[in-house]
């Protein structure tokens, strides 16, 4: 399992940041549009679609992913920070922060099949715009963004694995600790002040160091809520594409849920100058 993981990685890594830095907007858009569909597909045996109804929210996910990406690419041509999918970002805030955590709590179920397509829409569509209007901003800015969750990720398997002593949620997914979590956002936190200091911008830490916690805390939400989808489907991962990742919903678990708001906190409360 290792040397898949380890040989897949080695494989798709410089792929990704072939394609973040080299490909063309319509070919990135394209990629992105591929694996919301993908995505999708995965989102369907977690959710336990029938047939029918997973060809009709693949079928949807791709118009309605396609029609967005084409908005988003009119806009950002004139702005790239444009405010025209705010409300989309703004939905998947207020679902990150309210819903999902009352879901993780199981305070409510789902078994209405549509409401199951709703909450895909939410966790995918507004990952790919995000993705899309950030690299258009900056790539080195996504990347530096996602590298945040990487961080954040591997920091917290780590310091859970060594000091782990008390269960983060032990129903839901028992090897996650919050000696994790207190690794995990120390990471991140000493990866904002060496971020800070190679920008060398005076006021940037009081914007970037919050941003980026906030966005550790958020993908932990999304990997809990994922491996509870993963839980009720009653399967290991949501896919196997990945040799030894899983799904592509496993490696941007985390992801759905800071990507989006990283972009929100971008056009509301940051200047052009980040």
């Amino acid at each position: 399992m290792l040397k898949a993981r380890i040989l897949t990685a080695i494989v798709v890594l410089p792929l990704f940041l072939s394609a973040l830095f080299f490909l063309q907007d319509i070919f990135w858009a394209t990629l992105l549009l591929a694996l919301t569909v993908i995505g999708s597909r995965e989102w369907s045996q977690l959710a336990r679609f029938s047939v029918r109804n997973t060809i009709f929210f693949m079928l949807l996910t791709t118009l309605a992913g396609g029609e967005l990406l084409f908005q988003l690419s009119e806009s950002v041509k004139v702005d790239a920070y444009s405010s025209d999918p705010m409300w989309i970002y703004i939905l998947s805030a207020a679902f990150w922060i309210v819903c999902a955590p009352l879901y993780l709590k199981q305070l409510y179920f789902v078994k209405n099949p549509y409401i199951w397509m709703l909450i895909g829409w939410m966790l995918l569509l507004p990952t790919c715009l995000a993705l899309y209007q950030l690299r258009a901003i900056s790539p080195l800015l996504l990347l530096g963004f996602m590298a945040t969750i990487w961080i954040s990720d591997t920091a917290a398997y780590f310091t859970g694995r060594s000091f782990g002593k008390h269960k983060l949620a032990p129903t839901i997914s028992p090897n996650k600790t919050w000696e994790g979590v207190a690794g995990a956002l120390i990471a991140v936190l000493i990866y904002g002040l060496i971020w800070d200091f190679w920008l060398n911008e005076e006021s940037l830490a009081s914007k970037l160091l919050p941003l980026l916690l906030l966005m550790a805390i958020l993908g932990i939400i999304g990997d809990l809520y994922e491996s509870l989808m993963k839980r009720h489907a009653n399967v290991k991962d949501s896919g196997n594409i990945l040799p030894g990742h899983g799904g592509i919903l496993d490696r941007i678990d985390a992801l759905t849920s800071s990507l989006p708001f990283a972009i929100l906190a971008l056009l509301i409360f940051y200047s052009p100058d980040l």
